[in-house]
């Protein structure tokens, strides 16, 4: 078997027609709305990696700290030959995980819907490690996935507290399809966000140097070059704001005055009044009562719960019940 496989269950242009797909759906309802899987074109990464690195955004830190000092916890616990990572990326985190888990580790087996980044990683990893069974999927997790013929235990790694940017109804059906993936021996690592003070949160996602802003009115740029619109970011303002009720963050553009966007690739013509907001990201946070009430209702039992040292994080491990 080669060292590195690379599978496409995407179609080649699925990623524009997603795009169409959400922008028309997104700024046509009332409040509009755009997923913030859309920030991420080469220039959003780079300003997320960013972002990653300021005062201000603990989590990557905090998971990075239960990684270091719990990885060899996890490995010993799930023994796994394969590591499943949903929403891979760049793989930098993931390397804590492969050191902890060699030599017993046969695969690894990121999924994302990026093959440039996919394929980037794969080249950085297996030059470190060159033994290592590596097979990339180019797929869209959320949709259900079909894994590769790779030898058992197997953990899935969904890290980040990427699971946050999902609606609850749709943790629901994914957390269910992460079951559907699970044979007996095999578990779920997943990163959580916990709720904490307001201003930490907020802070989080509103940083003094503005790299959240910009990250942010990134969405407009990536519409404007892909879809012909003539949106403006200066025309909008960044917001962050707490929702107490549903303890979770939004993340908003804000139109400065009132004006009309033309999107000539959708024959679509989108007014704003001033003051008029969209969503363009929510990040849940939680509690680890929670976490277990979700895991336990897509037939998942909670059997580990780590925390970085301030409490600010969790990394949570669930076997299939």
């Amino acid at each position: 078997m080669s060292p590195f496989q690379l599978t496409r269950t995407l179609p080649e242009d699925a990623t524009d027609a997603d795009l169409r797909a959400d922008v028309l759906h997104g700024l046509t309802r009332m409040p509009k709305e755009l997923p913030p899987k859309w920030f991420y074109d080469a220039r959003g990464s780079e300003l997320f990696e960013e972002i990653t690195r300021l005062p201000e955004y603990y989590p990557t830190r905090a998971e990075r700290e239960i990684l270091i000092n719990r990885a060899p916890e996890i490995a010993a616990v799930t023994g796994a030959r394969t590591l499943v990572e949903l929403g891979s990326g760049s793989s930098e985190k993931t390397r804590f995980l492969i050191e902890a888990l060699l030599p017993g580790l046969d695969s690894y087996v990121p999924v994302d819907v990026s093959e440039s980044a996919l394929t980037g990683a794969a080249e950085a990893l297996l030059a470190e490690r060159p033994s290592l069974h590596l097979h990339a999927l180019v797929a869209d997790f959320t949709r259900g996935l079909a894994l590769p013929g790779t030898p058992g235990p197997r953990l899935v790694a969904f890290l980040g507290g990427t699971i946050g940017n999902l609606l609850p109804a749709e943790r629901r059906v994914f957390l269910r399809s992460v079951r559907a993936m699970l044979a007996p021996g095999d578990a779920l690592l997943l990163g959580t966000d916990l709720v904490k003070d307001e201003a930490t949160l907020v802070a989080a996602y509103d940083d003094a140097a503005g790299v959240t802003a910009a990250f942010n009115k990134n969405v407009l740029a990536v519409i404007a070059r892909e879809l012909g619109a003539d949106v403006r970011p200066e025309d909008f303002d960044h917001v962050a704001v707490w929702d107490r009720e549903r303890e979770w963050i939004e993340m908003r553009l804000r139109a400065r005055h009132a004006l009309t966007v033309k999107i000539p690739e959708l024959d679509l013509v989108v007014p704003f009044e001033a003051g008029e907001e969209v969503r363009t990201e929510v990040s849940a946070k939680f509690r680890q009562a929670g976490v277990r009430d979700e895991l336990t209702a897509a037939g998942l039992e909670l059997s580990h719960w780590w925390t970085d040292e301030e409490g600010r994080f969790a990394l949570s491990l669930a076997t299939a019940r």
